[in-house]
């Protein structure tokens, strides 16, 4: 018969998967991880990494920060075929003659189309809304689907600066249905897609309606925003996140960059946070204030 020094041993059931841990972090020294340690309580992922502990995930996410906040952003906007004057006139919103006169009142005076025809009153926010949906191809919000609560966790500064609104959102379907004002910002998008995994689906509104929906948002019980609001390098980022993933225990970060803010995601156990960072150098940054703004719900 053949016998092992395993067949002497009494059976254990630690009550937890095991594995045996090695952290991301090239220098880490942590000896401990040569044990067996439970796969889902202990550590950060970020991605296919897994790192020991806070100390490790600041080292590490210094080098992808970094990269992130050193890309240049290159403003490349997806114009539309069709000009909004022209997309106003298929409609039969604009005669030709109105649209003439209006173009050349918003040449003399410097002034966007749209803000000329609503001036003269030749054309409302309605109408605007359904030009835009024609110019992009995708459609203007459902009247009964506006101004109803949509609870869903997305930073309100980023949703703001890109004139955005949360009409719609399904967990279990990981849909969620975003209204913009003037054009579709396909970054903002492609982030919330790359930070939540959510599907992020287009239409139109119009501002008012805009305005009235952010109110209806309902942030999930605890969950908290902050926005970085002075221009901080990447160490200080990456020492900004270990404070948070510290006080939420988190076990999962994400990034993604969006325009001129980089958008980092903590899920924790005992909350979710979003870190909104405006990028060194950028001119301009979501929300005012002191140095960070805060919004929770439920912490």
């Amino acid at each position: 018969m053949h016998m092992t020094l395993k067949s002497f041993l009494p059976s254990i059931n630690f009550g937890w998967n095991h594995v045996r841990a090695r952290c991301g972090l090239a220098t880490c020294h942590n000896k401990l991880l040569m044990r067996p340690v439970p796969t889902k309580s202990a550590g950060i992922r970020v991605g296919q990494d897994w790192y020991c502990g806070v100390d490790c995930f600041v080292a590490a996410v210094r080098s992808p920060l970094a990269a992130l906040s050193a890309r240049r952003v290159m403003e490349m906007p997806r114009n539309p075929r069709l000009s909004l004057g022209l997309a106003l006139l298929s409609k039969g919103f604009l005669t030709e003659e109105q649209l003439r006169l209006a173009t050349e009142l918003s040449r003399e005076n410097g002034v966007d189309l749209e803000d000329a025809l609503v001036a003269l009153g030749w054309t409302s926010e309605k109408h605007l809304a359904a030009a835009r949906s024609a110019q992009w191809g995708y459609p203007v919000v459902n009247q009964e689907r506006a101004g109803r609560v949509v609870e869903v966790g997305i930073p309100l500064s980023l949703l703001r600066a890109f004139s955005a609104a949360p009409l719609f959102y399904s967990a279990s379907n990981k849909r969620l249905v975003l209204g913009f004002v003037e054009r579709v910002d396909h970054r903002l998008l492609q982030s919330i897609e790359q930070v939540t995994g959510n599907r992020a689906e287009p239409c139109f509104l119009t501002h008012a309606e805009f305005e009235a929906q952010m109110r209806c948002v309902a942030l999930p019980a605890l969950y908290e925003e902050v926005v970085a609001e002075h221009d901080i390098d990447p160490a200080q980022m990456a020492r900004t996140l270990g404070r948070y993933a510290l006080d939420a225990a988190a076990t999962d970060v994400g990034f993604a960059q969006c325009k001129s803010w980089v958008w980092a995601r903590l899920i924790g156990k005992r909350r979710t946070v979003d870190v909104v960072f405006a990028r060194t150098n950028s001119s301009a940054a979501p929300g005012t204030g002191s140095k960070f703004a805060r919004e929770t719900v439920g912490a």
